[in-house]
């Protein structure tokens, strides 16, 4: 049977995944680690840039002061940056869900003693 008749209708297959277009928890942990490395060091290089940005023109900034700046301007830069590892994770939790819900759904039938094949 080819990927795309196991496919559900109304789901799209994830072309980032691994063989086979199932992701798994450890696929979606991942994206996810990498996603929120990829933020954080978004954070830690704009820190970086305002306090020794400052430095450059004589003016000395906390680094409370840096590190709340850099948040504040990473937030938004964040989701314009890194918009395919966003993208991939919403996919992969989107995936994962649909794994458990047809699971859960399942073992419900299974419950009830129908036969779902």
């Amino acid at each position: 049977m080819s990927e795309a008749a196991q496919t559900p209708p109304g789901q799209d297959r994830n072309t980032d995944s691994p063989a086979g277009g199932t992701v798994t928890t450890g696929t979606l942990v991942r994206d996810v680690v990498a996603y929120s490395a990829a933020r954080l060091g978004l954070v830690v290089v704009l820190a970086a840039v305002i306090l020794f940005g400052g430095e450059l023109f004589g003016v000395e900034v906390p680094l409370l002061v840096a590190a709340l700046f850099a948040v504040l301007i990473a937030l938004p830069l964040s989701l314009v940056l890194f918009s395919r590892l966003r993208k991939r994770v919403n996919r992969d939790i989107a995936a994962v869900d649909s794994q458990r819900r047809a699971d859960k759904a399942d073992l419900q039938a299974k419950l009830r003693g129908e036969d779902r094949r």
